[in-house]
């Protein structure tokens, strides 16, 4: 909105400023204007949810977890509209509102904010309102991540149609790229923006854990959408894509805004869901926060790369995957003390503290991991 209100005021060339016209300098804004506008309304929204009595008792099958999280009772849920709304605020003050792949964006967090804010409201107020549902069947919630999946993943087919990378599957240390059928390419965005909606959700279970990784992957992909799509201030207008041997994606960088939004918006929140959280998440964030992070892997063309960025939520899903798949094998025997992975360590004997800052540092060097593999090719 402002970008196109300092176009239409010509202050470049009146008032000789350049700057908003910088990717990077508009991310920097929308990291602050993000940050600024969670922690203005965090206080808002969370007496809010207090009043309704949107509040969260969490409940595992397991007698000394429970007895761990007791103190959580009654903790105001759906603190994701925090991080809904100054995302969505901060995006449409400094982004490229004409841009593809930024309008796209948006739908994804408005689709996936309303699939997960109804699921959360129909859980939280079953009791106050004398329902009988505990929010979303499992089958209705996945129609809807399908359908959204659907609608984003065919415009993004639409898209690619003229990029000639776009079309393509890119591989960590592989120099080149595997072409992809057009039936292909849709449905591996289908299946992906699908699984990467829930990843989030699986974290969201202790203070601060899932907001601080998701942080460290959207700075990862403020990087990798200026990357695939800027030039290097070289003579010969070489780019960054074809320097790191990453796919090029004309536009792309305008979402680098989206995502610094993103990481200004969960550092806000961070705020307020550190130990003791004082709000959780809940699926109106964590949904969202997880389509984006799949979508920003869709368009630069990084899916598996994404792997490594997230990799704590990797090992946060592998880990309920063996543990789901080892009691049934062995017909009631348990790999980990709970899952998903960081409720074992917890039950070791770790703190809450603990275990989130250590699976933040594990989130940092994956990152760094993740930022490091373009030139290991």
């Amino acid at each position: 909105m402002l970008y196109h209100l300092l176009e239409y005021m010509d202050v470049a060339e009146k008032l000789h400023f350049y700057a908003y016209r910088d990717v990077l300098f508009r991310a920097i804004l929308a990291t602050l204007s993000s940050l600024a506008i969670a922690l203005y309304i965090g206080p808002h929204i969370i007496r809010w949810l207090m009043r309704k009595k949107i509040g969260d008792r969490p409940e595992f099958h397991h007698a000394d977890l429970n007895e761990l999280t007791k103190d959580k009772a009654n903790t105001p849920t759906m603190g994701g509209l925090i991080i809904l709304i100054s995302t969505l605020l901060s995006t449409f003050l400094w982004a490229r509102l004409n841009n593809p792949f930024v309008q796209k964006a948006i739908i994804v967090m408005i689709w996936f904010g309303l699939l997960g804010g109804a699921d959360d409201w129909l859980k939280l107020t079953s009791k106050s309102l004398h329902r009988s549902r505990d929010g979303l069947y499992a089958w209705e919630k996945l129609i809807y991540q399908i359908g959204g999946a659907v609608l984003i993943a065919s415009f993004l087919y639409l898209d690619f149609a003229r990029i000639e990378d776009g079309r393509s599957f890119w591989l960590p240390f592989y120099k080149g790229s595997l072409p992809l059928p057009n039936w292909a390419f849709v449905l591996v965005g289908i299946f992906y923006l699908s699984a990467t909606s829930n990843a989030v959700n699986l974290a969201d279970g202790m203070d601060g854990l899932a907001s601080g990784c998701v942080a460290m992957v959207s700075l990862v992909l403020v990087v990798l959408c200026f990357v695939v799509s800027e030039s290097m201030a070289r003579p010969d207008s070489q780019t960054w894509a074809s320097y790191l041997l990453l796919p090029h994606i004309p536009q792309a960088g305008e979402l680098s805004i989206f995502f610094a939004a993103i990481l200004g918006s969960v550092l806000g929140f961070l705020w307020f869901n550190c130990y003791p959280a004082q709000t959780f998440m809940g699926d109106v964030g964590s949904l969202p926060l997880g389509a984006a992070m799949g979508y920003g892997a869709l368009v630069t063309r990084n899916e598996i790369l994404l792997l490594v960025i997230g990799g704590v939520f990797v090992m946060e899903l592998m880990s309920v995957v063996l543990q789901v798949g080892y009691f049934k094998y062995t017909g009631g025997k348990r790999l980990f003390r709970c899952a998903p992975l960081h409720h074992h360590f917890h039950l070791a004997g770790w703190s809450e503290p603990q275990v989130v800052v250590r699976f933040w540092l594990l989130g940092a060097a994956f990152a760094a991991i993740a930022l490091a593999t373009p030139k290991i090719r």
